[in-house]
């Protein structure tokens, strides 16, 4: 297997009451003045937009077209147990106009495709919801 660098995301952080952060490349340019819950919203934010980028892969390989009203709704909690942080994740998947049994399959797919879920596979809690 060759390596193909696809793509560096490079962002910039400040922290503070003026805190914030900006991608190299203009597209992100947000203020977030505490932590949380801009942190857990912006994982949360960027996994989704990754999954559902790779239900449009799965779908592809399938030769289906995947439907432009496909959603997610993604829930990253973070939590606290003795002092020791810990996030769980919810990714609710919509698929509306596909058969409920191929649009599993898709978002079983999408889980195994998705950097972000490869990341976080054995790290964290996932639940995959096919809403």
């Amino acid at each position: 297997m060759t390596e193909k660098l696809l793509f560096t995301g490079k962002t910039h952080n400040t922290g503070g009451r003026n805190g914030g952060t900006r991608s190299s490349d203009g597209q992100l340019d947000l203020r977030l003045p505490q932590p949380h819950p801009a942190a857990e919203n912006l994982f949360g934010a960027a996994w989704s937009a990754c999954f559902i980028a790779a239900v449009g892969v799965a779908a592809a390989q399938r030769k289906i077209k995947l439907p432009a009203d496909a959603e997610i709704d993604a829930e990253i909690d973070l939590n606290v147990d003795d002092g020791s942080y810990f996030l769980r994740a919810r990714l609710n998947v919509s698929v509306p106009g596909v058969d409920r049994e191929l649009a599993r399959e898709l978002v079983d797919a999408a889980h195994d495709i998705c950097p972000y879920s490869k990341a976080t596979r054995g790290n964290i809690d996932v639940e995959v919801n096919l809403v």
